[in-house]
């Protein structure tokens, strides 16, 4: 039996967390907020910026929460996951690639590109993650799910590293200007998103779909299954329970990935050193993700997601009173040590708690709950900064979304929910 080092499978799956996180660090976190404030809202007031970039990040969240659930039953009835994740996969590396052509103040047009990259980039996710249960060996989903993690830091940090000496020294490219080299790096994540999404696509297999149907009857069927889920999933308490926990921790976790570049900003730090942050996050968030599969391991998977949630609490507090960039670099190694580690962590827990043989549904819900969530903070965020003319203020406001997911978490019961959901399975397939 290969190892995970060198299960062809697991590579190639995990391997598109390495292509598609270029879109989340070096666009998403790094430069299209800067972009944003500086070149597509220049002469805009901070604040307003702000609350373009919160409202443009909650619509196309608000999107993916409508659409979800009802593309993941579809996926499961029809058993195309793979052709799902191939075309909002092409949907986020086609909107991407397009920013490079968006002109300076058209901040409208940039905030739309933008919207349809997101529903490309969350999309796809629905059906990637879904595939975790078909490519993980029984018992080792932390850990394949962690290196799935570990390799989106180090190849999206590696791609920011590249775009970020593009930025900074760009006549060392034959480039004219900063502008320049910021619209290519958008171009270098289309491709690199690309390039690399090609190993699942290949070497990932499309899990057997019993009663497999088509065209309209698959969207018909999907829908029916869709209706028959949200009762499974109120039976299923322990399931219940971890998606409302999600909900509320991984908002906290959304909203400082999408706006810390814009509260750094805010405070008058310079934009080279919220950058250095960023790619401070992603090279030590590769080692801490992968160490934290073997803490799930060991302490348990709830236990080291609740472990990551007190550092974020402390994070948040500590975020509300710093005044130096200095501060924003150990901020960012805190964060860059649990980020990756609650993400994987949460999803390996979660698909322990469901049927396998409708994941890609269940995982809709789960995708579907992290962008609703992700509706509430970056806007919250904005509306409290303009509301208060102090960025300062807002920040708290994330610190009871920590606290209300821990409680939540700690009713979960991983053994009684892996129970539930084969119990569900087996009266499924009988």
């Amino acid at each position: 039996m290969p190892t995970l080092a060198t299960d062809r499978k697991v590579i190639s799956w995990a391997l598109y967390d390495w292509a598609n996180s270029a879109f989340a660090t070096t666009v998403m976190a790094g430069f299209f907020p800067i972009f944003f404030k500086e070149y597509w809202n220049v002469g805009v007031a901070a604040t307003t910026s702000t609350f373009r970039l919160g409202l443009a990040n909650s619509v196309a969240s608000l999107i993916v929460v409508a659409m979800a659930p009802l593309l993941g039953a579809i996926g499961d009835q029809g058993g195309v996951r793979k052709k799902f994740l191939l075309f909002f996969a092409a949907m986020g590396v086609v909107m991407t690639g397009s920013l490079f052509f968006v002109a300076r103040g058209a901040w409208h047009v940039a905030v739309l590109i933008y919207i349809v990259a997101i529903i490309g980039f969350s999309g796809g996710n629905v059906f990637y993650d879904s595939l975790l249960i078909s490519v993980a060996p029984s018992g080792k989903e932390d850990m394949v799910s962690a290196l799935g993690f570990g390799l989106g830091y180090l190849g999206g940090g590696l791609l920011f590293a590249f775009n970020v000496l593009m930025t900074l020294k760009p006549a060392w490219f034959g480039l004219t200007d900063v502008g320049t080299a910021v619209r290519i790096s958008f171009l270098s994540v289309a491709i690199w998103w690309a390039i690399f999404s090609l190993p699942v696509m290949i070497w990932v297999k499309e899990p057997p779909t019993p009663g497999k149907t088509s065209g309209w009857q698959m969207v018909g069927s999907g829908f029916r299954q869709l209706k028959t889920t949200f009762g499974e999933i109120r039976k299923l308490r322990v399931v219940f329970y971890f998606l409302i926990a999600y909900w509320l921790y991984i908002d906290g976790v959304d909203t400082i990935v999408r706006m810390a570049v814009d509260y750094g900003m805010s405070l008058g730090f310079p934009a080279a050193s919220l950058i250095v942050a960023l790619l401070i996050v992603q090279f030590v968030g590769f080692p801490a993700a992968i160490l934290f599969g073997k803490l799930g391991e060991k302490l348990g998977t709830k236990n080291g997601i609740l472990l990551g949630i007190v550092i974020y609490g402390g994070v948040t507090i500590w975020g509300r009173f710093m005044d130096n960039p200095g501060e924003f670099y150990l901020l960012a190694v805190a964060i860059g040590l649990v980020q990756g580690g609650v993400q994987a962590l949460s999803r390996s827990l979660y698909s322990r708690l469901i049927p396998t043989n409708k994941a890609a549904e269940f995982f809709g819900f789960y995708n579907m709950l992290g962008k609703f969530a992700a509706v509430i903070g970056p806007i919250l965020m904005g509306l409290v900064g303009v509301l208060t003319g102090n960025p300062r203020h807002a920040i708290l406001s994330i610190l009871i979304l920590f606290i209300g997911g821990g409680i939540m978490l700690y009713f979960v019961d991983e053994k009684e929910g892996a129970r539930l959901a084969r119990q569900l399975e087996d009266k499924n397939s009988n």
